[in-house]
């Protein structure tokens, strides 16, 4: 595999158009009623975009985008960028960690290190990973996608070529939303190699018995989360997954209808009690949107909506996953199912109920993240160890 290095460098002319776009802004009129009871609120949004313009320093963050190695390579006809943070350690184990949308590979910035040299975060060297991050197809600067069919079975297996052409033999799979597709797909096709899937999203329905008089009371809690957002939280599925060229022209051309479409998914996601900057700062959800805008793959990225419910490969499975699983359940996390449910699903061995955090665990609460990766995989190594393999 031809693995090139790679550096973020965005052309002054770029963030000069994108100060251009933000100063025209036409803002709608506000609606009535309580801010965001429409949708993303008019002073917030007004606000962010004004600090984005004269506030944000982009160099800064392509700076810190850069202090971790980066590469691009090509898989199935499809450029590939990836960080790949090869531990100090020798006997490191591999494992590939993959996001979801609307995040990027700027969501693990917190945990590359800890995962990759726990030695230097005074951490036991024995937990350490080589950590490959790719950023999915169509996403940040593996996109835009050109050709249609990559939908999530086919980024798992690109994936999988990816780390056996890194040189990787034996390798663990993590990821929430997307993420979690793809690490169930990498246990169903590549169980050969894949050691385990540590996953901070569950996707599983309930078995043909299901009981709902049984459910505890904060399982019953987690389903009527679930509830709510079917019903009142999912439309952005629904038309990225069926119209996702036609929102792509109104998302590539206007950063501050980018934000607006995303940033309210990060209010509506996180453990935040209603104030997103609660839960992640002003400066990572504008480092998250501009690897949308700098690499103009918000239509693309919402492209793998359209392919994976094209295909029937969106959320639940049909297969059982064997490969062992551990869950990391954070309470504000869209998606909770009980644990029963996802035992039928997948070979359950490790479950931790979080007590704060939502759908972005990374850059929310890394280090509760990193603790309970961690720990599931070292049951998974001692498993390794005594296998020989």
């Amino acid at each position: 595999m031809d693995v090139q290095p790679f550096r973020v460098e965005v052309a002054d002319e770029v963030l000069e158009d994108l100060r251009a776009r933000l100063a025209r802004t036409r803002f709608p009129a506000p609606s009535p009623g309580a801010p965001w009871a429409y949708g993303t609120d008019l002073e917030y949004l007004q606000d962010l975009c004004e600090y984005w313009r004269d506030g944000y320093d982009w160099r800064a963050a392509e700076a810190q985008l850069n202090a971790f190695p980066q590469f691009l390579t090509t898989v199935d006809g499809q450029r590939l960028h990836l960080v790949h943070a090869r531990s100090p350690e020798p006997d490191a184990l591999p494992l590939v960690i993959t996001h979801g949308w609307p995040g990027s590979v700027a969501e693990f910035t917190k945990i590359i290190g800890p995962l990759s040299d726990p030695r230097a975060y005074g951490a036991d060297p024995a937990d350490a990973f080589h950590v490959v991050c790719p950023s999915m197809p169509g996403y940040g600067f593996s996109g835009p996608t050109s050709e249609p069919g990559w939908d999530v079975r086919r980024i798992a297996q690109a994936f999988a070529e990816l780390m056996a052409g890194l040189g990787y033999e034996r390798y663990g799979a993590q990821g929430g939303d997307w993420g979690s597709m793809v690490a169930t797909q990498l246990a169903l096709m590549d169980a050969a190699h894949v050691c385990a899937i540590h996953l901070n999203m569950v996707i599983a329905g309930p078995p043909p018995d299901e009981d709902y008089q049984g459910l505890t009371e904060q399982e019953l809690a987690g389903l009527s989360d679930m509830a709510e957002y079917l019903k009142d939280g999912s439309g952005y599925a629904q038309i990225q997954g069926t119209r996702p060229q036609t929102l792509g022209y109104g998302l590539e051309d206007s950063p501050a209808g980018l934000a607006a479409w995303i940033i309210e998914k990060f209010r509506a996601w996180t453990d935040c009690d209603g104030d997103v900057e609660k839960a992640v700062s002003r400066d990572e959800l504008l480092t998250n949107l501009m690897l949308y805008w700098v690499t103009a793959t918000a239509h693309s990225s919402a492209r793998l909506y359209y392919e994976s419910m094209k295909t029937g490969r969106f959320g639940l499975i049909s297969d059982r996953v064997n490969v062992p699983t551990g869950c990391a359940i954070f309470p504000r996390e869209i998606v909770r199912p009980p644990r029963r449910w996802a035992e039928q699903a997948y070979n359950v061995v490790h479950w931790t109920e979080m007590s704060a955090g939502g759908h972005f665990a990374a850059l929310e609460q890394p280090d509760a993240l990193v603790g309970d990766i961690r720990a599931f995989f070292r049951t998974v190594r001692r498993d390794l160890a005594g296998s020989g393999s």
